[in-house]
């Protein structure tokens, strides 16, 4: 009996499974035509289109700009440079497979030469992060702060070449191809200058 009830147990985890599965393949493919039906629209002109692309990526962009050590006012110049860009080089954009990539790359040419025009600028302090982490109890809450507040001083005495790779790959979540495609570099380059990155991170968090 136990037995039975063991193995109806583990064919009902495999059914989950295999429905979660499903719907996260469903909700991929329905993202990717999202992605290209936008991709088709914005090269063809459509102002429709242009205004979907500020609404879906406006707020990344800027919390980008912010963790790239801009402050709020210069955030949100560099954000709107970055979708006058966009539009402007609209032709470049091939499908909407590489769409995050693309935006990600504008957005971190912009602020790059921004910083180039302003050398002797201090960079501002990282913010726009959770902080506290749910059913964690108090004790829990202030050790993953201090060690959360920890890192982010880490990152920001990084390279900013390194800072970069940190910022795309984990902080906006991009996958390594689009994150390389816009810091401009090969997969290659990219991973290593990561895996630089985070053994200076591990070092520095020991």
């Amino acid at each position: 009996m136990e037995k039975k009830a063991k193995l109806a147990e583990q064919k009902a985890d495999l059914a989950y499974l295999k429905s979660t599965k499903r719907n996260l393949d469903r909700d991929k493919r329905n993202l990717s035509e999202r992605r290209d039906s936008l991709a088709e629209r914005l090269r063809a002109g459509d102002r429709t289109a242009a205004a979907e692309l500020v609404d879906a990526y406006y707020q990344q962009i800027y919390l980008f700009m912010r963790k790239f050590g801009h402050d709020r006012q210069v955030s949100e110049d560099l954000t709107q440079e970055c979708f006058f860009n966009a539009w402007h080089h609209i032709g470049q954009l091939k499908d909407g497979k590489v769409l995050n990539g693309w935006i990600y790359r504008i957005a971190s040419n912009v602020s790059k030469l921004h910083w180039r025009r302003h050398k002797h600028k201090e960079l501002v302090g990282i913010e726009g992060y959770e902080m506290l982490h749910k059913g964690m109890d108090e004790p829990e809450k202030i050790v993953h702060n201090e060690q959360l507040e920890k890192l982010m001083d880490a990152v920001e005495r990084l390279p900013l070449k390194l800072r970069e790779t940190v910022f795309l790959h984990y902080m906006q979540q991009l996958t390594i191809a689009e994150a390389s495609e816009a810091a401009s570099l090969n997969q290659g380059t990219f991973k290593s200058r990561l895996n630089r990155a985070l053994k200076i991170l591990r070092k520095e968090m020991i």
